[in-house]
């Protein structure tokens, strides 16, 4: 699975990078969640970011 940060949605609330077990979300200059290429795509920040901001791809 690929996912992607709706820019729009996103809080920068930092619950995805807590969830992520690759570490591959930061928080980029614009406070916004970034998703990195270590990304496995297991879902676990599309199931719990709390303002539907990482979608599936």
């Amino acid at each position: 699975m690929r996912v992607r940060v709706n820019k729009e949605k996103c809080r920068g609330c930092k619950i995805c990078i807590r969830v992520c077990p690759s570490r591959a979300i930061s928080i980029g200059d614009d406070g916004k969640a970034q998703i990195g290429s270590q990304c496995v795509g297991c879902g676990s920040c599309v199931d719990l970011c709390v303002m539907s901001a990482i979608e599936e791809e």
